[in-house]
């Protein structure tokens, strides 16, 4: 069973802010307290922060939210939304997996979320569900490939077969933590660990005691 306390001193450990709240409704009123009103803010694809209301509230008048997702923009105008989203003052995304280590696993497949969670972005703000929370490393791999990826698939009608099968055909052949499909549609193409970090509070996860996302 997931440990809470061990995963929140564990980030701490990582040098990352770590928060814990009851419900979904707590974790937005305290996302939403870290930023001040007029920042500019931009998030990764995430169904978490569609549920907590986090991204409705990114997308009022209060901030200067970069969208990549206006229904009205050509595919160059969303790449160039992509590119300035990696200089936002404030990033907003969730995680694929965080272990009881405190370290954070996320696979992506254009990749400009882990981009921004790595560099460039002045603080990220990591929000995600009790259901997110592993052991360790092993078990947010194989995470992805039973839960993340295959909905996440679906989810973007992507044509992809674990989006038709529920698993990673990876785990058929007992593949590692890279291997996958050869899809042109594969979600899976770059596996980012974040463990300990050179930049103390620059990245702050709040976990919430509900499950939320994938």
């Amino acid at each position: 069973m997931m440990n809470i306390v061990k995963t929140l001193d564990a980030l701490r450990k990582n040098k990352m802010d770590a928060y814990f709240v009851n419900t979904k409704e707590e974790a937005k009123a305290l996302a939403l307290s870290l930023i001040p009103e007029g920042a500019t803010c931009a998030s990764g694809g995430s169904v978490t922060l569609d549920e907590t209301g986090i991204l409705s509230e990114l997308k009022s008048d209060k901030y200067a939210y970069i969208d990549r997702n206006i229904p009205t923009l050509s595919p160059e105008e969303r790449v160039d939304a992509m590119k300035r989203a990696l200089t936002a003052d404030y990033y907003f995304m969730s995680a694929n997996a965080i272990t009881e280590n405190g370290e954070l696993y996320n696979v992506d497949g254009n990749s400009n979320r882990v981009a921004a969670l790595l560099y460039g972005t002045g603080t990220v703000i990591v929000v995600a569900g009790k259901n997110k929370i592993v052991k360790d490393l092993e078990e947010a791999v194989l995470r992805v490939k039973t839960v993340t990826a295959p909905k996440n698939a679906a989810r973007l009608n992507c044509a992809t077969p674990c989006a038709k099968t529920g698993r990673c055909i990876s785990l058929e052949r007992g593949g590692d933590m890279a291997d996958g499909c050869s899809s042109p549609a594969r979600i899976c193409c770059n596996f980012v660990v974040s463990a300990q970090q050179r930049h103390p509070s620059r990245i702050k996860v709040i976990l919430v005691d509900e499950e939320l996302g994938y």
